[in-house]
């Protein structure tokens, strides 16, 4: 059974920094393409970040590029999001997502309905 766990939400203000974690387990992690989503209230969910099987490519939706940084250790199965320059409209439940495979396509890797898994959301809040 796979299992993706965030930690590392909390409250932070505006300009500061926060760095999530998802710790995976029930496959090996080192296989699948890996992602970040968020969802602010009353808002759809939205990609955020992606990265492949390597760690070797990424890809970033463009208001958070050059801020955040999305990485991963595979030797311990953990994903990361580092997050900087935050700002009240990055105020969202971060969410973990795996996927099925290492394909790493990005036209597919931004839509939800391509990933397998979903961690239970971590919350973020950035006071102005």
């Amino acid at each position: 059974q796979v299992q993706l766990v965030e930690t590392g939400g909390g409250l932070v203000q505006a300009g500061g920094s926060l760095t999530l974690s998802c710790t995976a387990s029930g496959r090996p992690f080192s296989l699948y393409v890996m992602g970040w989503y968020r969802q602010a209230p009353g808002k759809e969910r939205e990609f955020v970040a992606t990265i492949d099987s390597s760690g070797r490519s990424t890809h970033y939706t463009a208001s958070v590029k050059d801020r955040f940084t999305i990485s991963r250790d595979n030797t311990k199965s953990t994903l990361y999001l580092q997050m900087n320059s935050l700002k009240p409209e990055d105020t969202a439940v971060y969410y973990c997502a795996g996927g099925g495979s290492s394909l790493f396509s990005t036209p597919l890797l931004t839509t939800p309905g391509f990933w397998n898994y979903w961690g239970q959301g971590t919350q973020v809040t950035v006071s102005s």
